[in-house]
């Protein structure tokens, strides 16, 4: 039986090949399925606005350099100076308010060349820094009155991200607005009676301030009885809305 039913699906199988084969050929021939129409009556439109607020973030790199004959020594006069700042800067740190954390650390060799000669390492040369940002301006500018072991490399302001994402929202709305308002200019100017979207993107850019070199490249040191006179500038957040819509 199961002989019989295996031979009778196998006949099945064989006649229906030429059915197949035909069938594909003929596609073949035919070439591609064509392309669907273009949609008609599309217009591609962007719309952005913009919000200018004060940069409620200062930044604040304080760094050192140390140069001695020997590695050790180099590393052992980097770890006081920095241990130093780093336990003035705690006596004011405060989550989001005054943060405190350790930058960029590095040690090389100076090292003298001659001519036909291997060079010969002649002593050994280190820096390292410490970074405190934050919200309360007025507590990291006077903190940096108390740091003597370090100097001021850098300081910088910019947008922190609470102010950032909470202006993002308020100029995307702005930003989707103008859009749907072209959006529907358009579909008067020419004739029709309204609109719908086909597609749609979003994007804010907030460019943040960095850290700007003291006194080109010169360290700052900034007496125990004074703190660094800074004012805020004023940072841009932008959103674009761009797209296509359907006009109907």
């Amino acid at each position: 039986m199961l002989q019989l039913i295996h031979q009778l699906t196998s006949r099945r199988w064989l006649l229906s090949l030429p059915w197949l084969l035909s069938s594909v050929l003929a596609q073949a021939q035919a070439g591609p399925m064509p392309a669907p129409p273009a949609p008609q009556n599309v217009v591609s439109l962007s719309a952005s606005a913009t919000v200018e607020m004060p940069m409620d973030w200062i930044t604040v790199v304080f760094s050192t350099t140390q140069a001695s004959a020997d590695a050790a020594t180099v590393q052992s006069q980097l770890r006081k100076a920095l241990d130093s700042a780093l336990a003035e800067a705690r006596k004011v740190a405060k989550p989001d308010q005054v943060e405190v954390r350790t930058g960029g650390f590095s040690l090389s060799p100076r090292q003298v060349y001659k001519p036909n000669e291997a060079p010969v390492i002649s002593g050994w040369q280190g820096s390292t820094e410490l970074v405190v940002e934050g919200r309360d301006v007025q507590a990291i500018s006077q903190l940096t009155g108390r740091i003597q072991t370090l100097s001021i490399a850098r300081v910088g302001f910019s947008l922190s991200r609470q102010a950032r994402e909470q202006v993002e929202g308020d100029v995307a709305a702005q930003a989707i607005s103008r859009f749907r308002a072209r959006a529907e200019a358009f579909s008067k100017q020419f004739g029709f009676g309204g609109f719908s979207l086909r597609e749609v993107t979003v994007g804010t850019d907030s460019p943040q301030g960095q850290p700007t070199p003291m006194m080109q490249s010169r360290a700052l040191r900034v007496s125990s009885e004074e703190a660094l006179p800074v004012m805020a500038g004023k940072a841009t957040v932008t959103a674009t809305v761009n797209g296509s819509v359907q006009l109907h």
